[in-house]
């Protein structure tokens, strides 16, 4: 017989406790950080349990907000705290989904503009929603959004 598999929120629990075992502060800090959006988002609106697909979207945000951070942090020239933001982003991106490769998104966005007979860059809503359906998450919007442009000629 084969063991069930931790839910995410469990697995989180789970390695955030072996974190503090082993005094990993960057794992135990990013850790506890996704707990409180956690909590936060289970107690907006009704409260009640969060479903996977809930808490991984909550892991998403943190992730974007991590490498957004440092992108800011790299542009004012703060490597150390471009570094601790990369260090962080990583510890999530343990819980994700792999992400497409750009090759994998060209794709994506190749076939939808085959299929919707998209052309201009008026298409462009058309060829997002359809793209980012496709791509349910593992793949940043910015990127299948410049993909797009570069192909509607916009």
């Amino acid at each position: 017989m084969t063991e069930a598999q931790p839910s995410l929120a469990e697995q989180i629990d789970s390695d955030l406790k072996q974190a503090m075992r082993e005094r990993d502060d960057v794992a135990k800090l990013t850790l506890r950080s996704v707990k409180t959006a956690l909590t936060e988002a289970a107690k907006s609106g009704q409260q009640h349990a969060l479903s996977e697909e809930e808490v991984l979207a909550v892991i998403r945000r943190e992730a974007k907000q991590r490498r957004e951070t440092a992108q800011e942090y790299e542009r004012l020239g703060a490597q150390a705290q471009a570094a601790d933001e990369l260090a962080e982003l990583a510890v999530l991106e343990r819980y994700l989904p792999r992400q497409l490769t750009a090759v994998e998104i060209e794709e994506i966005v190749r076939s939808v503009i085959a299929e919707t007979g998209a052309s201009t860059p008026r298409d462009m809503g058309r060829v997002m929603s359809a793209a980012m359906e496709r791509v349910k998450g593992a793949a940043d919007g910015k990127v299948v959004n410049q993909i797009a442009r570069r192909h509607l000629g916009a």
